[in-house]
């Protein structure tokens, strides 16, 4: 039996872990609502230091080069410095600094939207509401507190070289059952991915194990990251030419095509934002999530997570509450179930194996 002073100290110890953890009856969550124009926060930022660091989920390095142009050249005497990395890795190292008391970065964006209201109850973001805050669709967002919003779409389509398969159409689920695909495919594992594994677990609902058994006899290349499909299906000297795993925005380069499904389902999620309460420089954080929530950013972007943004000319689907094929808030509440996802996970690594290979930021894919 352990003794008395052993059992005071193992309550004093979770005492003190739920009083630092826990915010709940604080009830202090009321934010900074952004009443500044984008050139009197670019002013307080460079009063600040003119520095922003941004770790921002991705899996090539060179992914958020043009937001890093784009900001600097839109406010002049800032710097981004961004760092992309796997959301995966990204939150485990928010968590850690978190820790150890010793935050770095100013700016989340990142793939892993079930850890902002974790890292919202425990009071480590900042209430902040930017320029467009109320123009973000509900389900995007804390609506309450503003410690955490969606920034921009993200959605996987499908993506095929028409070079490599003339005549071909890939549009439905099924479609990717075509004898001619056989050894002409490339994805991301499901199990390295979790917003993959997302689409896997969709399509499955709806066909059925024995769908993923026939794409499974089509031989298809297993790669990690998401920009590496892509990558090898755009070659001249790679055999494979379609994917569904991956992501090229609305306009298709020159031999592509990009489709989405109307009888199935497809991928759709807010790359999800927020602003350490500890962050070194929160006027340059502001000032950065203000300008991407702005019509003159979010317009670029296809889709917006703002209701007031409208399409850009020549975009080739229809407003996402129009379609019946996505639920991009639906993305948040599977994320959520971590038990569920593991689950998923590990029946998807039982059939194809462990992902293999470097990591996608340094394997020159």
């Amino acid at each position: 039996m352990p003794s008395t002073l052993s059992q005071l100290c193992g309550a004093l110890i979770i005492g003190t872990q739920l009083c630092s953890a826990d915010t709940l009856f604080r009830f202090n969550s009321t934010p900074e609502v952004e009443a500044r124009s984008l050139e009197e926060i670019h002013d307080a930022a460079l009063a600040e230091g003119g520095v922003v660091t941004l770790w921002h989920g991705g899996d090539e390095t060179n992914q958020q080069d043009a937001l890093k142009q784009a900001f600097e050249a839109r406010f002049p005497g800032m710097t981004l410095n961004v760092t992309v990395d796997l959301s995966k890795y990204h939150d485990v190292a928010f968590d850690e600094q978190l820790a150890n008391g010793n935050v770095t970065v100013d700016s989340i964006i990142l793939q892993t939207v079930h850890d902002y209201p974790r890292w919202a109850d425990e009071g480590a973001l900042l209430n902040y509401a930017p320029l467009g805050f109320g123009e973000i669709t509900p389900a995007y967002k804390d609506s309450v507190g503003a410690s955490w919003y969606g920034m921009v779409i993200f959605f996987w389509s499908t993506i095929y070289n028409t070079k490599k398969l003339p005549g071909i159409t890939i549009k439905e689920w099924d479609d990717y059952l075509q004898p001619e695909l056989k050894n002409k495919l490339v994805l991301t594992y499901p199990n390295d991915d979790d917003a993959v594994l997302y689409a896997f677990d969709l399509v499955l609902q709806r066909y059925g194990v024995a769908w993923f058994d026939a794409l499974l006899a089509q031989n298809p290349r297993w790669v990690r990251g998401t920009a590496t499909p892509n990558t090898i299906l755009s070659a001249a000297n790679t055999t494979q030419a379609a994917s569904f795993t991956s992501s090229v925005g609305y306009q298709a380069p020159t031999g592509m095509r990009i489709t989405l499904p109307e009888q199935g389902f497809f991928v759709s999620w807010p790359q999800t934002a927020a602003i350490p309460k500890d962050a070194p420089h929160p006027e340059g954080a502001k000032l950065l999530h203000s300008y991407i929530l702005s019509p003159e950013y979010q317009q670029l972007q296809g889709w917006s997570v703002r209701r007031d943004v409208p399409l850009p000319d020549g975009f080739p689907w229809g407003a996402l509450e129009t379609l019946n094929s996505t639920n991009t808030a639906a993305f948040m509440d599977w994320m959520m179930d971590r038990e569920k996802v593991g689950r998923l996970r590990d029946w998807f690594e039982r059939r194809i194996g462990t992902a293999q290979g470097l990591s996608p930021l340094v394997d020159n894919l």
